[in-house]
């Protein structure tokens, strides 16, 4: 079961690559959005960079799995991955000095770059960036996990759960990224390796690191959500929030996992593709095999068969008469075989015949007898099998056939062996990688020589010693990492590295000699970028359309709060310049037209003048009546006055029973007669009591009237028209009376 989920998890490690990287790029998005200004947004935006960085480099390595790695390629994926931890490191270091923590300088990040530095120089990269994660990834997702625990207690209630989540999933990551490392030749890396944790649970360390990323990210983004939520002061925003969340996160869900089915379909395609393109090329490639090892059978049976090699009437061995070597000879030269020989049942040479550049002194070394090709043969079985030269790095096929005599006995064994150099080299144009393997899984023949010899699959102890008796020391390290059966999705060892591939075998003789060929599944990978691009433009989108809904909802509530700001300051304003019992302007509003009215009267030449009225024996009113009557008598007169005015008029309570009406562009003479009007109007008044009821009393009013002159000051002018009023009374009220300034002796008239 471990097996079967890690061999599908291989198969997708695009994807995963893909999931882990977006996710610390919408970590870096989240933290840009979250940094806003302030004495912390340092640190989110060195937050912000570490999430691109590392966003990055995964998607690096994705590129690399698709068109393939090479050395500059990897040191730069390897010194973006070191930068970007030494941005998480320095997050940890700026956030600790906000909470009070003691903390070293910038100049911490020299000597650990210097390190890993002096390691990738030394030991190579896989080695400098084991230490990378050790000295810098390690103590930085550490750093960042206090960081968030710490700050949990300075955030409500809400956001405070997903700060330690990110606290925990950092401190996990911690785990995953900075002690979890490639395979190095060093403790701990060669303990605890990604190897050895995907054959322990059957998950790539990757999709453990990628959902850690996505929580880390989640969490950024609610602990900023409810910030926003608590500035806005607002429970639609939170409510919408707590939803989108559940929506987000669904969202992403279903994407992702659409995304990961598309890209599989697409893959599948490709991988029934190279399946059978795969079988047919093993299929031509052991036709090679089988026809060139036929023909030596057929040539060694034919020789075995011959009469000059058979033995005459009484012998009871195979003839060793000049005409037998001849016809040995011939058949050697005819299969091109490097040797040939005729055995009598004892395991002795009758004859030896061999190639010009092999010798027949050579041909006639060697014990035969106890060699599996010739018990066979002797037994009357004609026996085919492949042998190694450790000496030429070759492969030789024997092939031996029984000699019978008249009766049907077997006398001999006729054998020939050829070295399959020919072939060997004609197979070196073989556009894909094959291996010929022994029983053992063994590599003895390949168009790729680093790989010869050497296990395809792990061998045991025991195993391992008897094979380097036979092919002497060959390097151990297998190929793969379990043994193959037919066929295989693996991870196979190439000439940049470890990747994925397809093997197909299959056995080509009786002793457990197979043929395997090994396609990379680069292509493979590159056919499932198209399920990733479009998973990546779904979910850009996605994104993009729950930003711009709660953009448009946080802009929405942020603009009835300026709307309601603006009413709220346009009902203090107007508040401040009204008159709460009458609802007309105040004396504050009146005097601040007054001042603006005699400028414009002083600038331009236009007349101005200035209406003075009280309400005659008002005390009386309220005395009689009481003060709510009086107070509902001045509320009808400035309604009734309200309507009487021009437009342009400012008509306002000047204190008490008090009014003024500010005439602009009305001389004297007119605002009598306006006067007049008014107090004409005021006489038909009628006031309701507290039952509804008319009160039964006539309201009347004495008004003064006056004109300003360019020499007045604002005392000046109100002081006529309040002795014009003093006038009005005196001389009986309910009347109107003016008062000028006499031009002449500029006094009063």
């Amino acid at each position: 079961m471990r097996e079967t989920l890690s061999a599908f998890l291989d198969a997708q490690l695009d994807f995963i690559f893909f999931f882990y990287g977006l996710a610390f790029l919408l970590l870096g998005a989240i933290c840009f959005a979250a940094a806003g200004e302030g004495p912390r947004r340092a640190g989110w935006v060195t937050l912000a960079f570490f999430g691109y960085a590392h966003g990055a480099v995964e998607w690096l390595d994705l590129l690399a799995l698709v068109i393939g790695d090479g050395p500059a390629f990897a040191l730069a994926r390897k010194a973006l991955m070191t930068g970007s931890y030494l941005l998480l490191l320095e997050f940890a270091r700026m956030e600790a000095g906000a909470f009070g923590a003691g903390k070293p300088g910038r100049w911490i990040h020299i000597p650990l770059a210097l390190v890993v530095a002096v390691v990738a120089a030394g030991a190579g990269l896989a080695s400098a960036s084991a230490v990378a994660r050790y000295i810098i990834g390690f103590p930085a997702a550490l750093g960042a996990a206090l960081v968030f625990a710490g700050g949990a207690r300075t955030l409500t209630v809400a956001a405070r759960r997903y700060a330690y989540l990110a606290a925990a999933a950092f401190a996990l990551y911690a785990f995953c990224a900075g002690l979890v490392v490639a395979p190095a030749p060093f403790w701990p890396a060669s303990v605890l390796d990604s190897r050895r944790f995907v054959a322990a649970t059957g998950v790539p360390i990757q999709l453990l690191r990628g959902l850690l990323a996505c929580g880390i990210a989640f969490s950024v983004w609610s602990i900023r959500q409810h910030q926003l939520a608590l500035e806005l002061s607002s429970r639609r925003f939170a409510t919408y929030l707590r939803r989108q969340f559940v929506w987000t996160v669904a969202a992403m869900m279903a994407i992702l996992l659409c995304g990961w089915g598309l890209t599989d379909f697409l893959g599948a395609i490709y991988q029934r593709n190279i399946q059978e393109e795969t079988r047919s090329d093993l299929d031509l490639l052991a036709s090679r095999f089988v026809g060139e090892t036929a023909a030596l059978s057929g040539m060694t049976a034919t020789l075995a068969g011959s009469p000059s090699v058979r033995p005459g009437p009484e012998g009871d061995a195979p003839q060793a008469s000049e005409a037998a070597r001849i016809t040995l000879r011939l058949h050697v030269e005819a299969s091109g075989a490097e040797t040939g020989l005729l055995l009598d049942a004892s395991g002795r040479i009758v004859a030896a015949a061999a190639a010009a550049a092999a010798g027949e002194a050579a041909a006639s070394e060697g014990d035969y007898a106890s060699k599996r090709p010739f018990r066979e043969a002797i037994g009357g079985v004609a026996s085919r099998c492949m042998t190694y030269d450790p000496a030429d790095r070759g492969v030789v096929f024997h092939a031996s056939a029984p000699i019978r005599d008249a009766g049907g006995g077997v006398v001999g064994v006729a054998t020939l062996a050829k070295p399959l150099v020919a072939l060997q080299a004609d197979l070196r144009r073989f556009d894909r990688r094959y291996f010929l393997l022994d029983a053992d899984g063994v590599v003895t023949m390949t168009n790729r020589d680093a790989l010869m010899p050497r296990p395809m699959w792990p061998l045991s102890p025991d195993r391992l010693r008897e094979v380097e008796r036979r092919y002497g020391p060959l390097d151990d390290r297998p190929l793969l990492e379990r043994e193959l059966g037919e066929s295989n999705w693996v991870t196979l060892e190439g000439e940049q590295g470890y990747e994925q591939g397809y093997v197909r075998r299959r056995f080509i003789d009786t002793e457990g000699w197979s043929v395997a060929i090994a396609t990379p599944t680069r292509e493979l990978f590159a056919s499932r970028v198209l399920g990733i691009v479009v998973t990546l433009l779904v979910t850009m989108m996605t994104l993009i359309y729950l930003i711009g809904q709660e953009r448009r909802l946080q802009d929405g509530i942020q603009m009835e709060k300026r709307l309601r700001l603006q009413e709220l300051a346009r009902d203090l304003g107007q508040q401040a310049v009204t008159d709460r019992l009458t609802g007309l302007f105040n004396r504050l509003k009146f005097d601040q037209a007054l001042a603006s009215e005699m400028l414009r009267a002083q600038r331009y030449g236009a007349p101005l003048s200035l209406v003075l009225f009280d309400v005659d024996n008002f005390k009386s009113i309220n005395d009689a009546h009481g003060h709510q009557i009086g107070d509902r008598t001045l509320v009808r007169l400035a309604e009734a006055m309200a309507g009487l005015v021009r437009g342009t008029d400012i008509l306002a309570r000047w204190g008490g029973e008090e009014f003024a009406l500010l005439t602009p562009g009305v001389d004297g003479a007119a605002a009598l007669k306006a006067a007049e009007k008014l107090r004409a109007s005021i006489e038909t008044l009628d006031v309701d009591g507290v039952d509804g009821t008319t009160c039964g009393f006539a309201i009347t009013c004495s008004f003064g009237v006056t004109q300003f002159s360019d020499e007045d000051r604002a005392e000046d002018f109100v002081g006529r028209a309040d002795e014009a009023l003093y006038l009005a009374k005196l001389r009986g009220r309910n009347r109107v009376e003016m008062v000028t300034r006499s031009p002449a002796a500029g006094g009063l008239a």
